[in-house]
């Protein structure tokens, strides 16, 4: 499922990252930030581990079935949660892209080590596309407007590191990088 080893390497640290920031978003004031974090950092620290070059561990067939169930329930949790909010529809989709690049692993699993042919060329070509697109989606929300109004409100209420909204969405937007970067070497 890799490339050049390197590029493996910097996978790993950014949905590493990704997957801490999440963890500290599950502190926040926000529910609504506390109730979507954990999935997310679930999906950070499993892309991460997914993404260490077979080079360095060649996980065996059962970790990948082990990876297909842990994210088939990830995936019926976001299904569930769905029904309450858009927003787990992503969720939804990228437990499933997981579920389906484990699948591919237990199928043809020559492929973690880069020899490619895994997985069907249009379930990955529909998955490229959505996260290409919501990659580009994600970007251009970051891109500021305008001028942003410093000390907005009068007062200067203190926002925690969790509940800082545009990180959220650039760990999004990274994760999204990833989820592309993983794919498109299946």
């Amino acid at each position: 499922m890799h490339g050049p080893v390197q590029a493996a390497w910097l996978l790993v640290a950014l949905c590493a990252v990704s997957g801490s920031y999440c963890l500290l978003r599950m502190r926040s004031r926000i529910e609504e930030q506390r109730r979507t974090a954990g999935g997310e950092a679930l999906m950070g620290f499993g892309m991460a581990v997914m993404a260490v070059p077979a080079a360095v561990v060649a996980l065996p067939r059962w970790a990948w079935l082990g990876y297909a169930v842990v994210f088939g329930a990830a995936t019926l949790h976001a299904l569930w949660a769905a029904r309450a909010s858009r927003h787990h529809l992503h969720h939804l989709i990228g437990a499933f892209a997981m579920v389906y690049m484990s699948a591919a692993m237990i199928t043809a699993p020559g492929a973690h080590a880069g020899h490619g042919g895994a997985g069907l060329p249009p379930l990955t070509g529909a998955l490229l596309l959505y996260f290409a697109g919501y990659v580009l989606w994600s970007g251009a929300r970051l891109v500021p407007a305008g001028p942003v109004a410093a000390g907005r409100g009068g007062g200067s209420a203190v926002i925690g590191w969790g509940d800082r909204p545009e990180l959220a969405l650039a760990c999004r937007l990274s994760m999204g990088i990833g989820m592309l970067a993983m794919l498109l070497t299946l």
